[in-house]
């Protein structure tokens, strides 16, 4: 038995937090009725989602798909396909993905996708401590004062955010390393300390990095990726209640 958003994820419809919001919003039966929240699916059961049946997958994860993708400005990050310029018609990939965290619409660079909804809260929970590199444009000279603040915690979002690496790089660009994902972090990080940012490239998460790809342009991961990948989040939690 599993938890039905679990059962959902592990199909590679979508993440087990969007199976949350399918379920809530009555887009998914079992057998053929309305589930609860926390609902627990067996092997005889059927799911279906907007009336189509979601099979279980092979446990090896045999058909699972792992890309690394350059998104260029003005991609939303969100598989609802209404939405004009979602990163699931930019992609265009044959088989049903979905993106593993965000990179707002004015943002570029680095996003990995996948039909593994098991790895998404692994890498993505912030107490897992995984890398993610950016590159950072602003509007005026960076001073020490601004390097020091950004690398020690600045408050958004009725929050101070964590101790952090950073680099300056050119006279008006730094590269910083995070470890959180908040809602526009660097961004407001930057806000905060009288700076507009001008531009924003991720350049790495983890260990995977762009590896030349042009805006627009997506790659599989390589053995070695994933297999470190893999080794990487095999210790991590999916939920706080795992932590």
């Amino acid at each position: 038995m599993k938890r039905l958003n679990k059962y959902i994820s592990d199909t590679g419809f979508c993440s087990r937090r969007e199976a949350d919001k399918l379920i809530e919003s009555l887009r998914v039966t079992v057998n053929g009725r309305a589930p609860e929240l926390g609902t627990k699916i067996g092997d005889d059961d059927v799911v279906c989602v907007d009336g189509k049946e979601v099979k279980a997958v092979p446990e090896n994860k045999s058909d699972r798909v792992y890309l690394a993708y350059n998104k260029p400005v003005g991609i939303t990050c969100t598989t609802e396909r209404k939405i004009k310029g979602n990163i699931v018609d930019a992609v265009k990939y044959k088989q049903r993905i979905f993106p593993i965290g965000r990179l707002d619409k004015p943002s570029e660079g680095l996003i990995l996708l996948t039909n593994d909804g098991d790895i998404v809260n692994k890498i993505l929970r912030a107490e897992n401590a995984h890398e993610k590199q950016y590159r950072v444009n602003v509007d005026k000279p960076i001073t020490p004062m601004f390097l020091n603040k950004m690398s020690s915690g600045v408050p958004i979002l009725d929050t101070i955010t964590l101790p952090c690496d950073i680099k300056q790089v050119g006279k008006t660009s730094f590269d910083i390393v995070l470890t959180q994902g908040l809602n526009r972090q660097i961004r407001r990080m930057c806000e905060y300390l009288g700076y507009n940012v001008t531009r924003l490239i991720r350049k790495r998460i983890m260990h995977i990095k762009l590896d030349g790809l042009k805006a627009g342009q997506y790659r599989q991961l390589s053995d070695d990726e994933l297999n470190q990948l893999n080794n990487d989040v095999v210790h991590s939690s999916k939920t706080a209640r795992d932590s």
